[in-house]
């Protein structure tokens, strides 16, 4: 008998495992006989070693080495192959050899081998998002201009996975991120990689962290601090590189003196800094974390429309266009909201638009992603980034479109019949008006109900308009 020794080329090579998976199991080699390494210098993807022990054969009747993978697993391979644990490669390939004769076996959540390649997957996204929460760029000047240079230990191999979301989102600068294994640098046109850093490779600050620490204690809430939760959302390895969790065992400590005269404000400095802590919230909630739903979206939905608006309007979540544009109000809905605000005599590029919930939820159905109902949970979930949005924007009238943004505002169920048409005053302070989602409006069969009932939605614009 004899053994195959697969050489990757790095700790992430997906493309590598791949390729040798399916030359492996094309030629009904068993998990047993495949040892699996990580080696710069490889020369051949294979090599046979002598093997002292008999190895374990495949069953006698091998099916075709073309047979159907289901998508679940491949979506797992992409995450759990980042993972530090050293049996992540010869896990997968345990999972795809019984695949070949279980091809139901994904669905199985009780067996032993899924629920560790879960667990890999899962520790493995979580890591990814908090790399995009939680690394904080500084300013240096190399000589050619602005470097925005960062600093970040990741727990797995997942800063080429990354690289993508900071093209996406930083491609007007100049950037290099450091870690230990490897550091990425984007000069504006091109991404590059190069070996790993020290912390003391990275800059230690820069002039710009003071507006994060401004906008981190003006939104500091003591009334809701809760330590423990605080910690699991945002443990204390990442605080030495965020520059403001130094200012979190002072918050902690005055928290009680500050509750009884609490009443923060972002603007406490000029506009400029009222724009960067936006700016700021809007880069936090991209990796949110907080419920399940960040799982399965395309991307965090934020809202959007002027920081200093008088109007503010909540909707529940976003819908299918909104997960893959990532503006929210711009499907169905947001287009005969548009259509309502303007008979209404409001101006839609001077109002805030958001949601109750950021993250799409939905059912598929073969190809098309259909619309869930958001539950208490997500919803509670969700309310912290309402309240950062509120504390920010300042609206004098907020708008709460269906029973689930009324929910989130006021922090009970609200029903809709009852509490429309009237003014509602917010816990944190401010008006409130509850009226329909224009979805509702879309959902009506008959035409004519369809037209009264969007004009009384506009007659409820009309009235919110003349608050202001």
């Amino acid at each position: 008998m004899s053994t195959w020794v697969v050489r990757l080329a790095a700790p992430d090579d997906l493309d590598g495992w791949r390729n040798a998976a399916r030359a492996l199991i094309a030629g009904g080699t068993a998990p047993e006989d495949v040892v699996w390494q990580v080696g710069d210098g490889a020369t051949d993807l294979f090599a046979r070693e002598d093997a002292s022990s008999p190895i374990p054969l495949l069953p006698p009747r091998l099916p075709s080495p073309d047979f159907a993978v289901p998508r679940a697993f491949i979506d797992r391979v992409r995450e759990a192959i980042l993972h530090r644990d050293s049996e992540r490669f010869a896990l997968l390939y345990r999972v795809l050899v019984r695949l070949r004769f279980e091809p139901k076996l994904m669905d199985d959540a009780a067996d032993p081998l899924v629920r560790r390649i879960e667990k890999l997957a899962t520790e493995v996204h979580r890591d990814i998002h908090k790399m995009r929460a939680f690394l904080r760029f500084r300013e240096v000047d190399d000589g050619a201009g602005p470097r925005f240079v960062a600093w970040f230990e990741p727990d797995h191999h997942i800063v080429r996975a990354n690289a993508g979301f900071f093209l996406d989102r930083f491609a007007s600068m100049r950037w290099s991120i450091l870690t230990p294994a490897l550091s990425l640098h984007w000069d504006g046109a091109r991404l590059s990689e190069g070996p790993g850093a020290a912390r003391g490779d990275a800059p230690p600050g820069d002039p710009i962290e003071d507006v994060w620490k401004t906008y981190y204690a003006s939104i500091f809430n003591p009334a809701r601090m809760k330590v423990g939760a605080m910690l699991k959302e945002m443990p204390r390895k990442y605080w030495k590189n965020m520059p403001e969790t130094a200012l979190v065992p002072g918050l902690i400590a005055s928290a009680q003196a500050r509750e009884s005269g609490m009443i923060a404000k972002a603007r406490a400095h000029d506009g400029g800094d009222i724009e960067a802590a936006w700016n700021a919230l809007r880069g936090e909630a991209a990796g949110c974390t907080r419920c399940h739903l960040y799982r399965q979206a395309t991307r965090t939905v934020f809202g959007e429309g002027p920081v200093d608006a008088a109007l503010m309007f909540v909707g529940e979540q976003p819908g299918d266009q909104e997960d893959l544009v990532g503006t929210p109000f711009v499907g169905p809905a947001g287009q005969l909201f548009d259509r309502a605000i303007a008979a209404a005599g409001i101006d839609r590029s001077g109002v805030y638009v958001t949601n109750a919930v950021k993250h799409f939820k939905f059912e598929r159905h073969g190809k098309r992603r259909i619309h869930q109902k958001p539950d208490a949970g997500e919803i509670t979930a969700c309310r912290w980034w309402i309240e950062q949005e509120l504390l920010l924007v300042k609206p004098k009238v907020t708008v709460a479109l269906g029973a689930t943004a009324a929910r989130t505002l006021f922090g009970k169920v609200m029903t809709i019949g009852k509490e429309r048409g009237w003014p509602h005053i917010l816990p944190g302070g401010g008006e409130a008006w509850i009226t329909v989602h224009p979805s509702f409006l879309l959902r009506l069969p008959d035409r004519d109900a369809a037209e009264l009932e969007f004009g009384r939605f506009v007659e409820d614009l009309k009235t919110v308009r003349e608050r202001l």
